[in-house]
């Protein structure tokens, strides 16, 4: 594969009339999105799907990219897959009909209560390894971090005796946020129980949460373990740490929390990305026009 992101490349500073500037913005884009697909066990560009693009992007929006870096990628993904198309190299051009000014205007989906309890339930077990896990899907679905927020925690960013948890988001700016006694219980459980185990094996890391090895989790590791157990739960639809970050805030939303509220606890740091989160509760909405509206 790397041999056709060079191919591509050579391209668009001999035909393409390209600056070497932006050819290296497009080799960064493709080296990135490669090794995702390496990741994966996707060694062909035929093998790539519509599906598994979108899972990238969905993935590189979890790790805190942009928007407009987000929509960059796709048009370069977009472009390249054209030209393999256009030499043969590719035999179906999945992106020919993937609309990237309108892809990220789309809200990721929101888990209803009764799917966060059988995500949940999932990991009820006496093992390790949904000990373990049990804290992290808490963790997630508790406070509405990030997946590098949560990747990042380090023990002392906890303060479970307050109830509330220290986290430094984008922009380097530390926040607090407040954890219910669910995942304290969990968490705490993990702590106690389990994570002097993994820790042994690599000599005491700080993250809180450690796989098997006892290195702290990558954000592509705490991805697929969310993904695996949406999967066990009999949740069809695409689930990721932002799911559960979105319907952090949508639940606390629909239960009557105050928008500049929810904005401090996702770190926004503009009000007006929050208030994406007003047009999804539409039934909360026909309850209230039933409830006030005069002649509803």
């Amino acid at each position: 594969m790397n041999a056709l992101i060079d191919q591509f490349l050579d391209h668009l500073i001999l035909e393409g009339g390209l600056s070497p500037r932006t050819r290296s913005a497009y080799g960064a884009d493709l080296v990135s999105f490669s090794r995702y697909l390496a990741k994966a066990g996707v060694t062909s560009v035929n093998a790539v799907t519509r599906h598994r693009i979108l899972e990238y992007l969905e993935f590189e929006k979890d790790r805190g990219l942009s928007g407009n870096s987000l929509a960059r990628r796709l048009v370069t993904i977009k472009v390249w897959f054209r030209y393999l198309h256009q030499e043969g190299l590719l035999a179906r051009n999945e992106t020919a009909v993937m609309d990237s000014p309108r892809l990220w205007k789309v809200l990721p989906g929101c888990l209803s209560l009764k799917e966060v309890d059988r995500l949940l339930a999932q990991t009820r077990g006496e093992d390790a390894l949904s000990v373990r896990d049990q804290a992290i899907l808490e963790i997630f679905y508790a406070s509405g971090l990030r997946v590098s927020e949560v990747a990042e925690l380090r023990q002392e960013d906890l303060h479970f005796e307050s109830g509330y948890l220290r986290c430094r988001g984008k922009g380097n700016k530390v926040r607090i946020v407040p954890v219910g006694a669910s995942a304290i219980r969990a968490i705490g459980r993990y702590l106690g129980e389990v994570r002097p185990k993994f820790a042994a094996l690599s000599g005491e890391p700080r993250g809180v949460f450690l796989n098997r090895r006892g290195r702290p989790f990558t954000r592509q590791g705490l991805w697929k373990l969310i993904r695996g157990y949406a999967r066990k739960a009999g949740i069809v639809r695409r689930v990721s740490p932002h799911t559960l970050r979105h319907s952090f805030a949508t639940h606390l939303l629909a239960n009557g929390a105050p928008l500049r509220l929810i904005q401090e606890m996702l770190g926004h740091a503009d009000i007006a990305t929050t208030q994406i989160y007003t047009h999804v509760d539409q039934n909360r909405l026909k309850s209230i026009h039933h409830q006030y509206h005069p002649r509803a």
